[in-house]
């Protein structure tokens, strides 16, 4: 059998106004006017078929029937109230699980949990790398960390931040004599890159003004973290993004080596189903990674400015 439950607001301005015998005390606890209180009472005792008040000159007082009802409608609303809270309180704080990619997890994340850590004590960070896109109805997850587009539909979608691609290097290959000078000095090293990215390369040789090679030298890698490492340990020159280079550029093991770069179609949005946008535990999750993403462009800024 379905619940016979009066509308909430009924209930709330029986409540408040039989613990003040007042519509208008009533009506300034509820913010709102009071006739709207008198009209959601009249509409309560309409449903019930009960009188809960009695009007004597210009006062308000409440009927036996009205003051047993309060007792349980009182507590009633005790219930809700508790558990509204409890929930906010989850959900404000405990855990948080989040999903990333494996490269952004290698490059980005991990090197930064412990600043989060500190700065959110109350919230217990659980970290998924996948290489599938997390489906929110279906996993436990309450927010990722998603390469596109920005578009996926009932998703609460922000960009973490933009992005460049270009080359970069061991700083090691700017000394030597083989060290890079100009663009053409890339052909004397390896050119890491993944197993799409030849055309990429080609891009590269095109604003570099260089004729590329009908094969390219060099090994290639499944991962973008590995292409970075690779370039790190001195092995080549790789092709890399803004957002998984930025903590080996800020620290100095990697360098771009030439001022060449273009925009990809896609980059990274913290993601989330919509009603939960606004989790506090999300949406702070969400701040700190918008805040860590815009001191690094800062400082990739004054590093190249």
């Amino acid at each position: 059998m379905p619940r016979r439950l009066p509308p909430l607001n009924a209930l709330r301005s029986f409540e408040a106004a039989a613990r003040y015998e007042s519509f208008t005390r009533a009506a300034e606890e509820l913010h709102v006017t009071q006739s709207a209180v008198s009209q959601q009472v009249k509409a309560l005792e309409a449903q019930l078929g009960v009188r809960l008040f009695n009007r004597e000159r210009q006062r308000l007082k409440i009927t036996p029937a009205g003051r047993d009802y309060l007792v349980e409608i009182r507590e009633a609303l005790d219930h809700v109230g508790a558990a509204t809270e409890r929930l906010m309180q989850r959900h404000s704080a405990g855990v948080l699980t989040v999903s990333t990619s494996q490269d952004f997890a290698a490059k980005w994340l991990v090197h930064r949990l412990a600043r989060f850590a500190a700065a959110n004590s109350g919230i217990d960070l659980r970290v998924s790398a996948t290489m599938h896109n997390v489906d929110f109805a279906r996993e436990d997850v309450d927010v990722a960390v998603r390469h596109g587009d920005g578009h996926w539909p009932g998703l609460d979608a922000t960009r973490l931040c933009a992005e460049q691609i270009f080359a970069v290097c061991s700083p090691k290959l700017l000394a030597g004599r083989n060290r890079l000078r100009r663009p053409a000095d890339v052909l004397k090293w390896p050119l890491l890159r993944l197993e799409d990215q030849s055309k990429a390369w080609e891009q590269w040789f095109t604003l570099a003004e260089v004729a590329a090679p009908e094969r390219l030298p060099g090994p290639v890698l499944n991962r973008a973290s590995m292409l970075i490492d690779a370039a790190i340990d001195g092995q080549g020159i790789a092709l890399a993004r803004t957002t998984l280079a930025a903590w080996d550029l800020i620290s100095g093991r990697i360098v771009r080596p030439f001022d060449l770069s273009w925009r990809p179609a896609g980059t990274y949005w913290i993601v989330c189903p919509k009603p939960a946008a606004s989790i506090p535990k999300i949406a702070a999750f969400r701040q700190w990674l918008l805040a860590e993403a815009e001191t690094d462009a800062r400082r990739l800024a004054g590093a190249t400015g």
